[in-house]
């Protein structure tokens, strides 16, 4: 058997697992790299090379990116524009959702702009009575359409790019997809203008995303928090060292409440425990008069997060709020707390505890089902004790509740570098990328465990183990054997019939498997073909990317396309009706507009 057909074997089969999707996809990845290998194709070192390209680098930095700008909140500032200005008008709403969902998908990525904006295009549709079936999927595909504006806006665009400088063709530059990209999202909004009522199913979603924008008011309200509360230290002169818990209530001035008592390093005193120095005398009162304790009983205000705990403190860029619930077996259970006290030595500070919905007031004794709101900032929230249990994800609060939060400028401005790098080709991409993700670390807008976290290795792990497989077509003569196969399939009609051929190819793989898979198929593929027609592989190669966008006729196409099919209500053929002309305009794009901006 000939090398070529080793590989046309190990393609058909990998092709045949990622539609048949019972095995995750890095896995197939991996084995195809293996194979490749283990049929003598490709040396070791060539089987894992894909590992070492420098496109893995870049697209592992832009993960990084997207990450500090979701996480600082400059996405909810984004969706707070869009509520800010959309008004009532339905078609109004339309148009600004696909053209923020459009240009944030240039900068952090499909999957990071859908995700950020669902839940909040869903509570702008059930606020102004739509129904959020009209809004999910343009969402998805403004996002598909915005990926094309920017060499960032998806790893497909990178491999393209990377292909065309070796093919001789030149990089694509920064800002040469905003030629295309424009047109395509400009596109794709006047067709959901137009047919998407039509189109798109009038339905309602049986669970619909949680409304955090509101979450302190909410949290306020509910827990009657006491916007009075100071926290004094005992000091080592004080006339209350060596005095009992339980007597303290004789000691107290009639204008103030003592609520609790807490030592360092453990919970709330005992009746008979004595006082300290050092110790935490948690008091509710006027500031005047908690102020006026302080030389009668030698104590003095310890800086707290609670100071002034209304609805417009609760939440700012530093500090947050989450609920905790008390489980069963947990060891939190028979602890004494009160408001104002630290919570279980995580630098967070009770604010209120409820009881089968019933608020409680001072000292109380956890039980098994008891919830507690509690403050403190928001790395040490987001690290909340294993035995609670945490109602509302803080880091899911912080990046819907704060926008503009802690960081956002840095990354704003890294990000601005970036791009003026990548745009102005002072450096490779990769270098640009690298820098911004390091600045980020550096900076610690992203730390570098969240950073870790932010990176899609599923990506990563497609795009190193199916990168082999490019190079095992090229260099085994099967990309050139389906190419003469595509090129006596088109006949003499010439390169606009070959744009057309591999658009068609792409697109039909794109719905069933990866976009980026399909590209590392197509590609060689493309080049090869282009090569035989004595055409520029550029044209070639952006009609490709085109068509690994257009990915709107299933819901499994992309991780978007899924993501709005629970909020949406969506069953899998609602999508190939508007997706249908969707299709057909990415397609009409790519066969005649591409070459107008690039030449064969």
């Amino acid at each position: 058997m000939s090398e070529s057909t080793i590989t046309f074997v190990i393609l058909g089969v990998a092709v045949v697992l990622f539609v048949w999707n019972r095995l995750p996809v890095e896995v197939v990845a991996l084995g195809v790299a293996l194979s490749l290998w283990a049929t003598d194709v490709l040396t070791i070192e060539q089987a894992v090379s894909g590992f070492g390209e420098t496109t893995i680098l870049f697209i592992a930095s832009l993960f990084v990116v997207s990450e500090a700008l979701d996480s600082t909140g400059v996405t909810a500032w984004a969706g707070q524009q869009l509520i800010a200005r959309a008004g009532t008008s339905q078609t109004r709403l339309l148009v600004f959702t696909m053209l923020l969902v459009a240009l944030l998908t240039a900068v952090i990525s499909v999957n990071g702009a859908v995700a950020a904006l669902v839940p909040m295009v869903v509570v702008i549709a059930v606020r102004l009575g739509r129904v959020p079936s009209k809004l999910m999927m343009p969402l998805a595909f403004g996002a598909h359409a915005g990926s094309m504006l920017a060499l960032t806006g998806t790893p497909v665009s990178v491999i393209v790019s990377d292909a065309a400088h070796d093919a001789g063709a030149g990089r694509f530059g920064f800002f040469e997809f905003t030629l295309v990209g424009v047109p395509l999202v400009a596109g794709v909004i006047l067709i959901t203008v137009v047919l998407g009522n039509r189109l798109l199913p009038d339905r309602t979603a049986e669970v619909i995303p949680p409304d955090l924008s509101q979450f302190a008011r909410t949290l306020a309200e509910q827990y009657e928090i006491d916007h009075s509360m100071a926290r004094l230290v005992v000091d080592a002169s004080s006339p209350l060292v060596g005095v009992a818990r339980g007597a303290l209530d004789r000691e107290w001035d009639e204008r103030t409440t003592l609520t609790g008592v807490q030592r360092a390093g453990r919970g709330g005193l005992g009746t008979d425990d004595p006082v300290a120095a050092g110790d935490v005398l948690v008091v509710s009162g006027r500031p005047e008069f908690v102020e006026a304790l302080h030389e009668p009983l030698g104590v003095r205000t310890a800086p707290t997060t609670v100071d002034q705990p209304d609805d417009q403190s609760l939440l700012n860029r530093e500090i947050g709020v989450a609920e905790f619930i008390v489980p069963p077996r947990s060891e939190f259970i028979g602890r004494r707390v009160f408001p104002g006290m630290v919570f279980g030595g995580s630098k967070v500070v009770v604010l209120a505890v409820q009881r089968n919905g019933e608020h409680t007031r001072g000292e109380v004794t956890l039980a098994a089902g008891d919830t507690m709101l509690v403050q403190g900032t928001w790395q040490a929230l987001e690290q909340s004790p294993p035995p609670m249990l945490v109602v509302d994800d803080p880091a899911m609060v912080r990046r819907q509740a704060v926008p503009l939060g802690l960081g956002a400028k840095q990354a704003l401005a890294v990000v601005a570098a970036m791009v003026v790098l990548l745009a102005t080709g002072l450096v490779p991409a990769v270098v640009a990328g690298l820098l911004a993700a390091g600045a980020l670390v550096l900076l610690n807008v992203v730390p570098l465990p969240q950073a870790y976290r932010s990176i899609s290795w599923t990506t990563i792990v497609l795009v190193g183990g199916m990168t082999p497989l490019s190079a095992a077509m090229q260099q085994t003569g099967a990309a050139q054997k389906l190419a003469d196969g595509l090129i006596d399939l088109v006949g003499d009609a010439g390169p606009y019939a070959l744009v057309a051929g591999l658009f068609v190819l792409t697109a039909v793989l794109g719905q069933l498997i990866s976009n980026m898979a399909t590209a590392l198929i197509v590609i060689p593929i493309a080049v090869t073909a282009a090569a035989e027609l004595d055409v520029s592989a550029s044209p070639v190669l952006m009609a490709v990317n085109i068509a690994a966008a257009a990915a709107f006729i299933t819901p499994v196409a992309t991780p978007a396309n899924l993501m709005v099919m629970g909020p949406g209500g969506y069953k899998f053929g609602d999508y190939w009706k508007l997706g249908s002309c969707m299709l057909v305009f990415f397609g009409l794009v790519a066969v005649f507009y591409v070459p107008l901006i690039w030449s064969f």
